[in-house]
């Protein structure tokens, strides 16, 4: 993974449209994961989750793994990398085996969910995850671990998330070009739902939206298993936007004005408050009331909330005709860099009319005054995703099973195609 002598080290690269994150995660004997390295740096050439300029990705991940590998003192060899876009696609599927020796046995596992993901997609695309749901032998459905129970047949539901060749192709290059190999491709949304869930919000039913600068990564979660993965390609870039134009200030001013000074609900922002705000051209800057931006933002943040909350009506619709249990009992967890603003809670409560919380990472320890903010949820994420999936051994070049052994994280299973 990382050259750096008896220690079991894996990186995550984030790669948003704004910010480019590189951690370095120790896994420590008792399987906690220790953060020891942390680099971020502006992202360029990224729009939306794709890739429009692949040298200014280049060089915003070389100055972010630089960073990381200074403050880790290790060389970086490989990454665990997000990938977000709207060409991100899910579907459930079903496969049926029959119980080689009346026992279930892993290679029986293996084979059902085989069975279920060899369905055909689009030629353009390629699946990033195959992600058992649930298993049934014979008459008794809704089993998480079918190993060692008695039956005739076994049925398995699978979850398939399933991204853009292209796409991947692209930001996997740009990462290359910076002599790093890409251990796997996760999908960020996924990632974010490994840092800042529960297993009870899991089972109960809950929804995560990452909300970055170009996309809202949304993440629906009932049962104890992933049931809807979708990308929104509008997020607070779009609300940095607003108060630009409103306010005729540089772009880059106005994303500070709202990092700052943003409210999402004008009615707990102060009569008197006042905020100063840079004028293009030359010009001197002006006082303008913080009620006033906050006016631009909270219909925007609605909005954008709004999409959200239009999706998660359907995915709703879907799983209740497939008789699949589709209440989102725990709510609502934002996540993501757009998800810190004062107020936001409130006014998402008011669109989802359902409980709502901010997600900060867990189960981490280390830079935890680093990375204990939305800000990382993807990034610590895909550490959590790396230590499940990775078996330190020595044996690196050992080669790969079309078929990869099936790890278990708490109450979830999640299975990655070679």
């Amino acid at each position: 993974m990382t050259k750096a002598a008896d220690k079991k080290l894996i990186v995550g690269l984030d790669i948003g449209t704004s910010k480019v994150c590189a951690l370095v995660g120790e896994v420590l004997p008792d399987g906690e994961v220790n953060v020891i390295g942390e680099g971020s740096s502006p992202s360029g050439g990224m729009d939306k989750g794709g890739v429009n300029d692949l040298e200014s990705v280049v060089k915003s991940v070389q100055s972010a793994v630089y960073k990381a590998e200074l403050m880790a003192d290790c060389q970086i060899s490989s990454v665990f990398l997000s990938l977000s876009g709207k060409h991100i696609r899910c579907q459930t599927e079903e496969g049926m085996v029959p119980i080689s020796d009346k026992e279930v046995t892993q290679d029986d596992v293996d084979n059902v969910i085989h069975t279920a993901k060899s369905v055909k997609i689009s030629d353009e695309h390629k699946v990033l995850h195959v992600i058992p749901q649930e298993f049934a032998i014979d008459y008794q459905e809704g089993i998480k671990n079918p190993v060692g129970l008695s039956g005739v047949r076994m049925e398995a539901s699978v979850h398939l998330i399933t991204c853009h060749n292209d796409m991947a192709r692209n930001i996997v290059k740009a990462v290359e070009r910076c002599d790093l190999k890409v251990d796997q491709l996760i999908f960020s949304g996924l990632a974010a739902s490994y840092a800042v869930l529960t297993p009870d919000e899991r089972e109960l039913g809950v929804c995560v939206v990452d909300i970055g600068g170009g996309t809202m990564d949304i993440a629906v979660w009932t049962g104890g298993a992933l049931r809807h993965a979708a990308v929104i390609p509008y997020a607070g870039n779009v609300v940095t936007s607003d108060i630009a134009y409103a306010f005729g200030t540089p772009l880059g001013d106005a994303e500070e004005i709202k990092v700052k000074y943003g409210c999402a609900l004008s009615e707990m922002v102060s009569k008197d408050a006042k905020v100063d705000v840079p004028s293009v051209g030359g010009r001197p800057s002006r006082s303008l009331q913080s009620q006033t931006l906050a006016e631009v933002i909270e219909p925007r943040y609605s909005e954008l909330l709004g999409l959200v909350n239009q999706k998660l009506i359907e995915v709703q619709e879907q799983l209740r005709n497939a008789g699949v249990k589709h209440q989102l009992a725990a709510g609502i967890v934002l996540t993501g860099g757009a998800a810190q603003m004062e107020g936001l809670v409130e006014c998402a409560e008011r669109v989802f009319s359902n409980q709502v919380r901010v997600g900060l990472p867990l189960d981490v320890t280390g830079l935890t005054e680093h990375v204990q903010s939305p800000h990382y949820a993807t990034a610590v994420g895909l550490l959590h995703y790396g230590k499940d999936s990775q078996t330190f051994d020595d044996s690196e070049l050992e080669p790969k099973r079309s078929v990869s052994s099936i790890f278990t994280r708490i109450s979830g299973w999640l299975k990655k195609e070679f």
